[in-house]
């Protein structure tokens, strides 16, 4: 049965760095969601996200992680009402992009997080965390949740 661990980072090198570790685990990229908000501005080039969190900078937004984070840096930005752009990546991005009234409060609720924790989780994107949410199978949610804790996620919710 597959569950799915969500949390909030405070910067992007802390959730890049999580992310990597989950890939190098065996998870997917394609079970792996990552959300931040973008400001619109560009540096090179490249999208960069809310006041610190340049998502085109740092050890791994690009090629050293791979997957759903090194694409972050080159995705197209989503408006999400009540947020504003945001970029992201992975199964959650697919969900954004047809949740036209619901936002991010909406499309967390759709992978069963509950009203008042998606509330939480999208408040935190709006003060400029990282979101990560990971889907995985029973035997595996435990050492998904315990890599969140160990890099100090905030708001972590198991569903």
């Amino acid at each position: 049965m597959s569950k799915t661990v969500v949390g909030a980072f405070h910067d992007h090198q802390t959730a890049d760095t999580v992310v990597h570790e989950l890939e190098q685990r065996g998870v997917s990229d394609k079970k792996i969601s990552v959300v931040a908000r973008h400001d619109g501005h560009t540096e090179h080039g490249h999208p960069t996200g809310h006041g610190t969190h340049d998502l085109s900078s740092g050890i791994g937004w690009g090629a050293a992680a791979g997957g759903a984070v090194g694409l972050l840096a080159s995705a197209g930005a989503l408006a999400i009402p009540g947020v504003g752009p945001i970029l992201a990546m992975g199964p959650l991005a697919a969900t954004l992009t047809g949740a036209a009234t619901g936002g991010l409060v909406g499309a967390l609720m759709d992978y069963g997080i509950p009203k008042q924790e998606s509330e939480r989780l999208e408040e935190s994107v709006k003060e400029g965390d990282v979101l990560v949410m990971v889907q995985t199978d029973d035997n595996e949610i435990d050492r998904a949740k315990k890599l969140f804790q160990d890099h100090h996620a905030r708001d972590i919710y198991v569903h």
